[in-house]
């Protein structure tokens, strides 16, 4: 099930596209404005529908006060409930870090793939060995660690989805959710960061009583992994060699909460 979305039509889908050349706006600086990826901005413009958590984005980048829809086009009411029927729903995060953690996981992880999947787009493009640093644009460019900028190609890219997958799978499971790996770490953190501004702007719409705002926290992932340490190694310059656990090299090994330890 995806997130409640407005319909598209031909209709929106030309008043989109011809707002953007109003402004003078090419297809990659209009999708930054709004923050999603050059491919889901495409979509718009060919007359697909649009997620309700998109829709104040496309209006910041147009300079519209509303989408400019018709009668065929509905915007439906943020609500809580409606994300709970998701199909990424994690009841265990709603139950050991509250319902606002569970749904930073569904919006972020919808965010995160949509990244992904426009930048492998462009790669599949490139001669084999092109990363991230070489498109003309890419979201990932700016939220991944900035000292392993050139190991980030196609193949990382899909090792990156294929973990989101699987995180993903264990949220519509109701099952434990782990960070065993750096990769882990890293998809769940990416997923809680890119998920803020829209919860922030919708606090009023999710109706929450003061015992659940209580419960939530915005650091509920480093809860989650029992330390800070991606902030620590990854994000705050630190030079890693090859020998760090949070290396490049060492993402995808089981290094935590295993057996052993």
């Amino acid at each position: 099930m995806s997130i409640n979305a407005i319909q598209g039509s031909k209709s929106l889908a030309k008043k989109i596209k011809q707002r953007r050349a109003e402004l003078g706006l090419t297809i990659e600086e209009a999708a930054s404005r709004a923050g999603v990826g050059t491919k889901t901005w495409s979509r718009y413009e060919a007359g697909e529908s649009i997620r309700q958590d998109k829709s104040k984005g496309i209006c910041k980048a147009l300079n519209w006060h509303q989408l400019e829809i018709s009668g065929k086009e509905t915007l439906t009411e943020f609500s809580l409930d409606t994300y709970k029927a998701h199909e990424c729903w994690s009841e265990y995060l709603e139950k050991n870090f509250g319902a606002i953690a569970a749904l930073s996981f569904v919006i972020g992880s919808d965010i995160l793939y949509d990244h992904i999947t426009d930048d492998m787009e462009q790669l599949a493009k490139m001669p084999k060995g092109s990363h991230i640093g070489q498109l003309n644009y890419s979201f990932l460019t700016d939220l991944l660690p900035a000292q392993f900028l050139m190991y980030y190609d196609y193949d990382f890219l899909y090792q990156l989805l294929s973990e989101l997958q699987h995180l993903s799978k264990c949220a519509q499971a109701g099952i434990e959710i782990i960070a065993h790996s750096v990769l882990d770490e890293l998809i769940l953190y990416l997923c809680n960061e890119e998920a803020q501004i829209f919860i922030d702007a919708e606090k009023e719409s999710l109706k929450l009583n003061r015992k659940e705002w209580a419960k939530y926290s915005k650091d509920w992932v480093f809860d989650l992994f029992d330390d800070m340490d991606i902030i620590t190694f990854l994000y705050s310059y630190t030079y890693l060699n090859s020998e760090n656990p949070y290396h490049f090299s060492h993402w995808g090994d089981i290094q935590f909460y295993t057996n052993e330890r």
